[in-house]
């Protein structure tokens, strides 16, 4: 795993969006772990003060694993600091603009999703590749100045199926999968169809190319069944 992890985190640096192929190939064969990591994810009683991971391009969903290389000096520090603790950093969407100010402070999206390192490796120049794994979205309530790196109190957003959600969105599930078969391209392999819906829906709204403005739109549903619904109105299109 670790080495799938740190050609993955390569990969995903030198492209700017990597390839619906890239995502649906890879995590297809994680199906048998699902619903316990699901579950697990849930219960998890997020720290009320988080590291911030800024990213341009990259939305993380819960129960849904991400690869990514961490380069600046600034960001290694944090996952040194998350790697003595509780391994738990929170990953935020940067608005547009941010370039004007990347050195310092630029504007995020409010809501972002924490994550728990899973696998982690420091190459010999310093980075690291770590293998991130969605635990719960959150709201970020203020913002700590005391590290290079950002830290913030932040509010947990748990995403709670009630159980008359589950028939419809079990329905809702069908019809995604159906939307996919027509929509992907010949050999790109759509998540395994043995996963719990949630998961099958949240790997979906990771992976599938569109404007990281629309992934955003779709982790602040904080709502699977909406969020599914949301999917399947775009690739109704």
């Amino acid at each position: 795993m670790l080495a799938l992890a740190i050609t993955l985190a390569l990969t995903a640096t030198l492209s700017p969006h990597p390839a619906p192929v890239d995502v649906f190939s890879v995590r297809a064969p994680a199906a048998l772990e699902s619903a316990a990591m699901l579950q697990a994810a849930s219960a998890i009683t997020l720290p009320s003060e988080i590291p911030l991971f800024p990213l341009p391009e990259v939305v993380l969903f819960p129960g849904v694993q991400r690869p990514l290389l961490i380069y600046e000096p600034r960001y290694r520090e944090m996952i040194a600091d998350a790697l003595k603790g509780d391994h738990v950093i929170g990953t935020v969407l940067l608005r547009p603009g941010f370039e004007a100010d990347y050195e310092g402070r630029p504007p995020i999206y409010g809501v972002g999703c924490a994550g728990v390192i899973e696998d982690y490796e420091q190459l010999p120049d310093g980075r690291y590749a770590i293998l991130l794994r969605g635990l719960t979205t959150f709201r970020v309530v203020s913002e700590d100045r005391r590290k290079p790196y950002r830290l913030a109190h932040v509010e947990a957003i748990p995403e709670l199926l009630k159980d008359d959600e589950r028939g419809p969105l079990s329905t809702v599930r069908e019809h995604l999968a159906e939307l996919l078969d027509s929509v992907l391209p010949f050999g790109v392999e759509p998540p395994d169809a043995g996963l719990e819906d949630a998961e099958f829906v949240n790997i979906t709204a990771q992976a599938l190319t569109m404007p990281e403005s629309a992934r955003q739109d779709l982790l602040e549903h904080n709502d699977v069944l909406a969020r599914a619904r949301a999917l399947v109105e775009r690739l109704s299109k």
